[in-house]
């Protein structure tokens, strides 16, 4: 089977987006399955064709204004349509609804490919995080019809299919995501790492992994920071990565670590040499740090919601508040911290959870959809002569 990737993000970028389609090509490229690339054209010097690709094509894209690393990939039907009539794809996967991945919808529907696309995103979300809320019906409606007119769409939690499907989304199948088990894992601990932040065997460490900007919540982390330090004066406070939000979160939170972003290598031993890990964010469609600080052995503090809905047992193997709620997850995080041997069991219980979740699991998930559309070829058109 040959299959054709749509996603305006891949690696090096660092977001859940380019992680999740990273795993699952490696895992598609050892099963032999042929793969195709579009996307648009990396704003960094780069290899020509990226691994595992029989073909990729690289189209114009603009950065989003104040955020240039986030990229938008413009419409290209033409050499959409050069590339699959040489090399026709036998199913598409849009991990994209933007301009680009409407281009590609439209040539797949003309070749009668087709097509499978991803929620990756929460869009309505941001509309109301940026400052636009009266945006978000028209923004659904689009993303509607163009889900509609998949033979399927990927969704990572139970709770967001339902949420997807009362909105009038069709096809609606699972798709979690996964983790690596042996890298992310309580033996890279680093008591070296811990005297740099501050912090013997027995002072605590919060954690926070993510991108800093305004959908992630950041009034509420630096609330919930605030208040820890306040019960727990020997906190230590840990924020991994970067974004237009670092610069007000720093002053807020002078004593807290920054690091930036980091790499691979470095992430894990953050993560096994943290204790705890505050995860305020409401925007995700998924998670990955969620699934990264549990198998992590973390005690995790997370909103009701996305992957802490699906998959913490609240007090089990971590913390869930209500969504609606940010006093229970501040007051949750601040009991918490005062409670070292409550987070020891529930780190240990969230390993457990995490590891049930692998990659190989999940590609068989995505193969399976794949294989689906192939057979029902929904939304499709007769191919139109050249």
């Amino acid at each position: 089977m040959r299959i054709c990737l749509v996603s305006e993000t891949w690696t090096p970028d660092i977001n859940g987006v380019a992680h999740t389609l990273g795993q699952l090509s490696g895992e598609l490229c050892s099963r032999g399955l042929r793969l195709q690339l579009i996307r648009p054209r990396p704003l960094t010097p780069a290899p020509p064709r990226s691994a595992g690709m029989e073909a990729e094509l690289r189209v114009r894209g603009v950065s989003v204004p104040g955020y240039r690393e986030v990229r938008l990939g413009l419409p290209a039907s033409r050499a959409i349509l050069r590339l699959w009539r040489e090399q026709r794809p036998d199913v598409v996967y849009l991990a994209t609804q933007g301009p680009l991945g409407w281009s590609a919808q439209r040539v797949a529907r003309r070749l009668a490919i087709p097509t499978v696309a991803g929620w990756h995103t929460n869009f309505d979300h941001y509309c109301r995080d940026y400052g636009l809320p009266w945006l978000a019906p028209l923004v659904i409606r689009r993303l509607r019809a163009f889900h509609n007119r998949c033979a399927a769409t990927l969704v990572p939690t139970r709770d967001q299919a339902r949420a997807l499907a009362a909105l009038g989304f069709d096809n609606l199948r699972l798709m979690a995501r996964g983790i690596d088990g042996e890298r992310f894992s309580p033996a890279h601990r680093d008591p070296e790492l811990r005297r740099r932040w501050g912090a013997g065997e027995h002072r605590p460490v919060a954690l926070h992994v993510g991108r800093l900007a305004p959908e992630k919540n950041l009034d509420l982390l630096r609330d919930t920071f605030l208040a820890m330090q306040d019960a727990r004066p020997d906190l230590r406070q840990v924020i991994v990565g970067d974004g237009p939000g670092r610069r007000l979160l720093e002053r807020a939170l002078p004593e807290a670590n920054f690091t930036g972003f980091i790499d691979p290598q470095a992430l894990v031993r953050h993560y096994a040499s943290a204790d705890l890990f505050i995860f305020p964010s409401l925007s995700e469609t998924w998670g990955n740090v969620v699934l990264e600080a549990m198998a992590s052995g973390l005690g995790v503090v997370a909103f009701r919601h996305a992957a802490g809905a699906e998959l913490i047992d609240d007090d089990v193997n971590g913390i869930t508040a209500p969504a609606d709620d940010p006093t229970a997850f501040r007051e949750a995080a601040v009991t918490l911290c005062q409670q070292p041997a409550r987070t020891a069991r529930l780190g240990r219980a969230a390993r457990q959870r995490a590891l049930a979740y692998t990659w190989p699991a999940i590609t068989d998930d995505f193969v399976a959809t794949l294989d689906l559309a192939r057979e029902t070829r929904h939304g499709t058109s007769r191919p139109r002569p050249a």
